[in-house]
């Protein structure tokens, strides 16, 4: 971003996760409060960015294995004859998502429960940020009026 932009940015999905990553703006005048609040989004951030990386090259590798196995079961190669990827039909496919999802069901309800506990959090500081903020200009209007 540039060096004048006050505003956090947004990048393109991430080619493993794809996920959009941010760039979170540090104001000059961040207090620890503000900081807390950016660490905590910057921490979720890097968290969902693990967790959706390993899952989705786990999915690819495992949906590439099951599909090579179903073909040579088939008695059938990667490639058609025209070079084109061999595909198999959805009702197959189905079998895969459904064994994959179940075999990474508790992955997942951990990953949903700590993500609701970093987003709680971040929500709570989120208000208390807010909060500050209000006092900060409630006092400043407070001040400049009475003057």
């Amino acid at each position: 971003p540039p060096a004048h932009s006050r505003n956090d940015w947004i990048g393109p999905p991430d080619k493993y996760s794809n996920l959009r990553p941010v760039i979170f703006y540090v104001s000059p005048e961040e207090s620890p409060l503000e900081r807390r609040l950016r660490e905590a989004r910057q921490e979720a951030q890097a968290c969902d960015q693990r967790f959706w990386a390993g899952h989705n090259r786990a999915f690819s590798q495992e949906k590439e294995e099951f599909i090579f196995s179903r073909l040579k079961a088939k008695g059938l190669e990667m490639r058609d004859e025209t070079g084109q990827k061999a595909t198999l039909n959805a009702e197959e496919m189905a079998d895969f998502y459904k064994d994959f999802l179940s075999k990474n069901f508790r992955k997942h309800m951990q990953y949903n429960r700590d993500w609701y506990k970093r987003n709680f959090t971040i929500t709570f500081l989120m208000g208390q940020v807010a909060l500050v903020r209000a006092l900060r200009w409630l006092r400043w209007k407070k001040k400049n009026v009475g003057s």
